[in-house]
């Protein structure tokens, strides 16, 4: 489970350069109905940013509010010049209608599956509408449909000459000629419970894989990730609204439930039978392993991370195709869990490589060298910690082997923020920041890295879209439209004390005009693997805080212990036990809130939340007294019903702490449920399944106690659409009015 972040579209057809000239902003009434409409309040930012392989263009693609018109634009790096690639009639003919349903179209949004894909010669391009895949030649500027199959198509990659691409049907891997000739299954497993190069639901959720296979350097060859989901056991989902229902089932691993059996295989692109990669894995681990990462170190050997069960202990191995030798290259252990990402990176001089861990306390970057001439005769070497002090590293953006330059994310100065920063590899100087002025940075880095995009916000600023060079300065390529006419209120930091001193971050927005005590809406997130105290712009938390201020209500959002950003120490509180420190932290933020802001009601405190967010909802109102109303979306309300992948990471197996996991269940503790609790929830929620919410139902149902339900059909963990949102957060603004004011009339439509 991630941090479900509430996106609102922001892309525009019109490039800034294009916008009209400024003018003082007109007075305009913010409203939810504004917030949720197609495009939202800012415009819709640079979708599918990629540098084009021959290092001479940057492409993106923008779309007007409603989605359906876009354009595909470039930057010439050497000019500077912006201009039109492939116009909005093509692209549309590029991107036809196609028969994938809202679940599959918010799929590919949730997992940013890419649009479109350069050719390594950069000479064309390789669109996937929604798994058909259609050829675009630069040159003519025509285009031919590549694949004619109904079935999907799913993956493409160009293989590195360009000649053949690769792509997964009904879970087999095929190539196509590039020129033109009939696809060849590389794989034909026809259970359909063999997946193959195929990203199943939990690794993709949970692991953050995008590909589970890849070329080799001279294309003759390609490693995959084969995955057996025979023994996970399927869920049903119900879409209740056509006649007859339909009901599609999910491989969906639970907590204790058996996990998909992986194994590594090669396959000539040319066709024939599958070799399969031998790992030197422990006994004890059986079959029951994860391998998050994999890959290529040459035409001959490859690499591959794999993970306990348990995910405290990592190993990285070396296999040589050609003579079965393997060679276990690092270990990575911990007392609480090992976190995958994609820094390990293999450096071109074929000796070295990247790795990310925290070890030390922090999550920090590591170098780590072997022989070169026969990686298989001893472990990696540790040469130098090239990261260190109180602050957390985000990811390896580019490496500059060049300048002999790590370019990452981190979140330093403070811990609020997350800067790009650069370090060298050789150790001879600190790290040095990149990117200005403070506040949050992401990064895109060239290929040569001497530029990069970077989408920059702070907690006042929305985003915009930068073309910047690496040391020199930046040029916007995209910008928000403005929101100076909605005069918003602006949310402050404040900080608090957890029971053992540790400071809390948060954010208050109090409303402008006051008279008597003010009612409070607590909306955190909680739970691990997220960070939502940042310097960032965050639409949905300050354009409906803002709508709460209107309406009167003050806003407080902390984020507790065992969140992500602040170090292994503040995050693994929570191991083994759900539910316990967040609420503590919660608590007391709130007593320290009402104690510094007097103007607060201690008698109006009320919690919402979405997803681990929903969660917390239910630990407050059936854990303690202090709230009188809250709102729980897509909540998980017994830790048994969720995936195995996240939910052992931090609590274990069922069968070694069977305790805590009844402990840390809302269900378990539902007769204890204190202020008006509105339940809510989409019935084809693939992620959180609705099982959670009929549960929780059941349990308050046993215990007498009284709630409001509110289901969304058809609809997924996002809830997403204009038409939805609307609905729910007029729902959501409506009940802490009649519960926390006594007041009515803020249903949708109300404005």
């Amino acid at each position: 489970m991630k941090r479900f972040f509430f996106l609102i579209p922001l892309l525009t057809c019109v490039v800034a350069a294009q916008q009209p000239p400024a003018v003082a902003p007109e007075t305009q009434q913010l409203t939810i109905e504004k917030i949720f409409a197609e495009g939202g309040v800012t415009g819709r930012a640079p979708q599918s940013v990629a540098w084009s392989p021959d290092g001479a263009r940057l492409s993106f693609v923008q779309r007007d509010d409603s989605g359906d018109r876009g354009e595909l634009w470039y930057v010439d790096l050497a000019s500077g010049k912006k201009a039109l690639l492939v116009a909005a009639e093509k692209l549309a003919a590029l991107t036809p209608p196609t028969k994938a349903t809202e679940e599959q179209k918010e799929r590919r949004a949730r997992y940013s599956v890419e649009g479109y894909h350069w050719s390594p010669d950069s000479k064309y391009l390789l669109f996937d509408a929604n798994g058909s895949l259609w050829l675009y030649s630069l040159k003519t500027g025509t285009a031919v449909q590549f694949t004619q199959s109904s079935d999907e198509a799913s993956a493409p990659r160009f293989s590195p000459d360009g000649k053949l691409v690769s792509y997964v049907r009904k879970h087999n891997l095929y190539v196509q000629p590039t020129e033109g000739g009939e696809p060849l299954a590389l794989t034909r497993d026809a259970s359909g419970n063999i997946l193959s190069g195929e990203v199943d639901w939990v690794y993709e959720e949970e692991l953050d894989v995008r590909s589970n296979y890849f070329w080799s350097p001279n294309g003759k060859e390609i490693l995959f990730l084969q995955m057996d989901e025979t023994e996970v056991p399927a869920y049903p989902i119900v879409d209740w609204v056509p006649v007859p229902t339909r009901t599609e089932t999910q491989k969906y691993p639970k907590p204790g439930d058996p996990n998909p059996v992986v194994r590594l295989g090669v396959v000539k692109a040319s066709g024939g039978g599958t070799r399969w990669v031998s790992l030197p894995i422990p006994k004890e681990w059986g079959k029951d392993f994860y391998i998050p990462r994999f890959g290529w170190l040459n035409d001959r050997v490859v690499w591959a991370q794999v993970l306990n069960r348990a995910q405290d202990e990592l190993h990285i191995y070396f296999a040589d195709l050609s003579s079965g030798k393997t060679q276990l290259m690092l270990k990575e252990t911990s007392p609480d869990w090992v976190e995958v990402s994609d820094d390990f990176q293999v450096l071109k001089n074929g000796s070295s490589f990247l790795w990310s861990s925290w070890r030390d306390g922090y999550t920090h970057l590591y170098l780590y060298s072997f022989d070169k001439a026969n990686p298989f005769s001893a472990p990696a070497h540790l040469e130098r910690q090239l990261t260190k002090g109180e602050f957390e590293t985000f990811g390896v953006k580019a490496v500059d082997e060049a300048g002999a330059y790590v370019y990452f994310l981190a979140n330093s100065p403070d811990d609020r923020q997350r800067n790009l920063f650069r370090v060298r590899t050789d150790g001879t100087a600190p790290m040095e920041r990149v990117s200005q002025p403070d506040g949050t940075h992401t990064a895109n880095i060239d290929p040569a890295a001497k530029y990069y995009v970077d989408t920059y916000s702070n907690l006042t600023t929305p985003a915009v879209t930068n073309l910047c060079t690496i040391g020199g300065s930046c040029t916007p390529i995209w910008e928000p439209r403005s929101v100076a006419g909605f005069h918003l209120l602006a949310p402050k930091f404040v900080d608090f004390k957890a029971e053992d001193g540790t400071v809390l971050h948060g954010t208050l927005l109090m409303p402008a005009k006051t008279s008597g005590k003010v009612p409070l809406i607590l909306n955190p997130y909680g739970g691990p693997g997220a960070q939502s105290i940042r310097d960032s712009w965050n639409p949905t938390d300050i354009l409906f805080g803002n709508v709460l201020a209107q309406h009167g209500f003050a806003v407080l959002s902390v984020d507790n212990r065992g969140m992500k950003g602040r170090g292994r120490k503040f995050t693994a509180v929570l191991k083994r036990h759900f539910g316990e420190v967040e609420i503590k932290d919660q608590l007391a933020a709130l007593d320290q809130a009402l104690a510094q802001f007097p103007q607060l009601d201690r008698d109006r405190v009320g919690f919402w939340g979405w997803s681990y967010g929903g969660t917390m909802t239910l630990y407050a109102l059936t854990r303690t007294t202090a709230f009188k109303a809250g709102v729980a979306v897509a909540p998980v309300t017994d830790w048994r019903l969720y995936d195995s992948i996240y939910t052992e990471r931090y609590m274990g197996l069922p069968k070694d702490n069977a305790e805590a996991y009844k402990k840390s269940s809302p269900v378990s503790t539902a007769a204890g449920l204190h202020g008006a609790l509105l339940e809510v929830h989409g019935t084809g929620d693939d992620n959180v399944h609705l099982q959670n919410t009929v549960d929780m139902a059941q349990a308050l149902i046993n215990s007498g106690k009284q709630f409001d339900l509110m289901l969304y059909p058809k609809k997924t963990h996002g809830i997403s659409g204009p038409v939805a949102r609307d609905h729910l957060f007029h729902r959501i603004l409506d009940h802490f009015e009649r519960n926390l004011k006594g007041t009515t009339g803020t249903q949708a439509g109300a404005q």
